[in-house]
């Protein structure tokens, strides 16, 4: 099957996509309207008229009667991610001039969750443009094939694919759109219970909101360049952990509660390595700064139990620079950054589910080596034995990932050691690459509007690669360079 082929089967697809979205993308105007920011309505309304524009065209493209396969709904998803990001950043460009290439830095990392900012002053944006990259990061956190398959009139094989291929493993429902809904419903209920519980702090209910819509969607831009210190309330950092962990947990759970099944949340296994690991981040990132830094204790537990849960949860708020702290310090923020939360959460980095299997088989693994090679060793993964080909076959792929995630940042790391020299410890630089890679956005002030382009470019393919978890984007350059059939 070629490419023309293989784009017919899912260009009808990737059309409804783009008009759903243009849809999602025109709500920053009502904000430009309630703000009398009418310098830009035009800015902001190119996003959705382009979309509407680029899936009217896609929709026209005849339609090939067969199902998509993997592959190609796997490049679409892809294809989908950096189309959206690149369309995204003309208001930054036609509303404030900035160059092209922050513009999609600022894009990207909004549709990935990332957090990280190129912009100089975020206090003199236009509160349509703040309302924009809050809106981003909220749709970027559900995915943005999740958000559109709750609306589409139609499922099948075509739409679960594209639905899987874009980091989603929870199946609610038997249907995919039915899946897509209930995430919504869930989604929906916990930001208005987030904004609320944010109010509680007595901000502004403009900053309320976008710091809502932005913690449940573990994403990690503010409304203010200073970030959360700017408000200097320590009853708001309080109030925001709860959210961030709410957008952390798997959505499974609320739905089960929902359902009243009789759920807890002790029960879930990656639940209770999210709290594991956020009681050892506090521990251990309080005691560093005691002892390495000469941090006084009530300011070292204040900043460790803010920073520990924004990194476990993914979430790009801080509260504190880890510039500022001992290289050992950065480094396990570092780690656990890299974990990141669950699946079928808001969360980025490699999931603790796939910890939970990688841990699992590897135990399985030592079992099978103790044992006669006639007896037969059962692998137990949430609750249930599975079967030995399933079990080495799903291990084999949980295990690439997890080499994909560390290789990437391997790589990642040296090239932006040569493309940007820095005065920066390489541990930040080091943490700087994870933390994009795993579209968490806390930084160490090494990413800079004052990076060189290739740079900046680089970070924006990190962000895209991390947000999709690798695959997608390998196949979408696989079948840009193979030869045709």
């Amino acid at each position: 099957m070629d490419r023309i082929e293989q784009f017919s089967i899912i260009a009808q697809d990737i059309g409804s996509i783009f008009k759903y979205m243009s849809v999602a993308t025109a709500l920053p105007l009502v904000v430009a309207v309630i703000y009398g920011e009418w310098e830009m309505i035009l800015p902001m309304a190119s996003v959705p008229v382009v979309l509407f524009i680029l899936g009217m065209f896609l929709l026209q493209v005849p339609r090939e009667d067969r199902e998509a396969p993997l592959s190609a709904a796997l490049m679409a998803v892809a294809l989908i991610w950096l189309a959206i990001a690149l369309v995204s950043a003309l208001p930054f460009c036609l509303g404030l001039g900035v160059p092209y290439l922050d513009a999609v830095f600022e894009a990207m990392s909004g549709w990935t969750d990332t957090g990280l900012t190129v912009m100089r002053s975020v206090d003199d944006l236009p509160r349509t443009l703040l309302f924009w990259r809050s809106l981003m990061q909220w749709l970027g956190g559900i995915g943005i094939i999740a958000f559109t398959v709750a609306m589409a009139s139609r499922t099948g094989l075509t739409q679960f694919r594209l639905y899987r291929s874009e980091g989603r493993s929870e199946a609610l429902m038997p249907s995919v759109v039915a899946t897509g809904f209930e995430m919504w419903k869930i989604y929906l209920v916990l930001t208005a219970a987030s904004i609320g519980i944010i109010l509680l702090s007595g901000v502004p209910v403009w900053d309320a909101v976008n710091i809502a819509l932005v913690a449940i969607a573990t994403g990690g831009f503010t409304v203010h360049s200073g970030g959360i210190p700017f408000y200097n309330n320590p009853l708001l950092e309080v109030l925001i952990i709860p959210v961030m962990i709410a957008g952390a947990l798997p959505f499974k759970l609320y739905y089960l509660l929902y359902r009243q099944k009789g759920v807890r949340f002790f029960e879930d296994q990656q639940a209770r390595l999210l709290f594991m690991l956020i009681a050892l981040g506090i521990f251990v990132i309080a005691w560093d700064l005691v002892t390495l830094t000469a941090t006084d204790l009530p300011t070292a537990v204040r900043q460790s139990l803010f920073m520990a849960t924004a990194a476990v949860t993914s979430t790009g708020f801080q509260v504190a620079s880890p510039n500022e702290w001992a290289s050992v310090t950065v480094l396990f923020l570092a780690m656990l950054i890299v974990i990141g939360g669950s699946s079928g959460s808001t969360a980025g980095g490699i999931k603790l589910s796939r910890v939970v299997l990688g841990f699992q088989s590897l135990v399985w693994w030592f079992r099978r080596m103790f044992v006669s090679g006639k007896v037969l060793v059962p692998f137990k993964y949430d609750g249930r034995v599975i079967p030995k080909n399933i079990a080495d076959l799903e291990i084999s792929r949980n295990m690439l990932i997890i080499m994909l995630y560390f290789l990437i940042i391997f790589v990642a790391t040296i090239l932006v050691m040569h493309l940007q020299p820095t005065s920066f410890d390489s541990s930040n630089v080091i943490f700087e690459v994870a933390t994009a890679m795993c579209n968490n956005g806390i930084s160490t002030g090494f990413v800079s509007p004052d990076m060189d382009a290739p740079a900046k470019g680089l970070f924006i393919l990190i962000m895209w690669i991390g947000r999709l978890e690798i695959i997608p984007v390998i196949m979408l350059f696989m079948g840009l360079f193979k030869r045709s059939d």
